[in-house]
């Protein structure tokens, strides 16, 4: 029994840590000077851990300020959350801050396009942006 407790309040402490890592609406945060850039996150699109991209991700910005820029650095990347063993066709989304004058924040609302085996795919995220001179 003294084990089981110990498991359960281990699991809660990991899902508080979880929620404070993100902010109230499950939105991460990112936080840039003039200049540097950082990677959002992994693109792939697959079935089966084997891609179905057809085609470069391409990435548009719904909602952004023109002191940012949004890309796709196009690589191999490896499928974590599908437990894939290996690397698939994809790339990263990348944020490059560009000529920051003055302290801004705002929701970045981006969307990934892919072109598939199977036709037109779409996602989209948001993050909270935090740019600096």
């Amino acid at each position: 029994m003294r084990v089981w407790s110990r498991v359960v309040l281990a699991t809660l402490q990991l899902g508080i840590v979880a929620l404070l890592s993100a902010d109230a609406y499950g939105q991460q945060r990112v936080a840039l000077k003039s200049g540097e850039s950082t990677d959002l996150g992994t693109v792939y699109f697959i079935i089966n851990c084997k891609s179905m991209v057809i085609g470069d991700p391409e990435v548009e910005a719904l909602d952004a300020p023109a002191e940012v820029a949004l890309t796709v650095r196009r690589e191999m990347v490896l499928p974590r959350a599908q437990n894939c063993p290996n690397k698939v066709q994809g790339g990263t989304v990348v944020l490059t801050a560009k000529d920051v004058k003055e302290h801004m924040e705002f929701r970045l609302t981006y969307r990934i396009k892919y072109k598939t085996k199977d036709g037109d795919r779409q996602r989209g995220a948001v993050f909270n942006v935090s740019l600096f001179p």
